[in-house]
């Protein structure tokens, strides 16, 4: 069975910085773009970060460019998402999915992690 697991999200108070990862099980992470996207209550699901398995490119949305670091570990199947400088409209469920070579669309997601910005 295909899974993401994401990890890594709390609360944290505005200025700090959290980590989150997203592991793969039953798949390998090549010929996958990882995104990860985020979900505030009351909102749309909207984009945060995205890297390509193979060539590592990255792209950002512009709300958090400068402040996440969106990076890959190929042995671990894991990607990551560095989170620093956090605002509280950062405040969300971040989710971590794959998106194939073949469909081009984000087939494979995990269940969300909180982040939670406050003071």
């Amino acid at each position: 069975q295909l899974q993401l697991v994401e990890s890594g999200g709390g609360l944290v108070q505005p200025g700090g910085s959290l980590r989150l990862s997203c592991a793969a099980s039953g798949f390998s992470l090549d010929g996958y773009a990882i995104g990860w996207f985020r979900q505030a209550p009351g909102k749309e699901r909207e984009f945060v970060a995205a890297i390509t398995w193979r060539g590592g490119r990255t792209n950002y949305a512009d709300s958090v460019k400068g402040r996440f670091t969106i990076s890959r570990d190929n042995a671990k199947s894991t990607v990551y998402l560095q989170m620093n400088g956090l605002k509280p409209e950062d405040t969300a469920l971040y989710y971590c999915a794959a998106r194939s070579s073949a469909t081009q669309s984000y087939d494979v997601w995990g269940q969300g992690t909180q982040v939670t910005v406050s003071s």
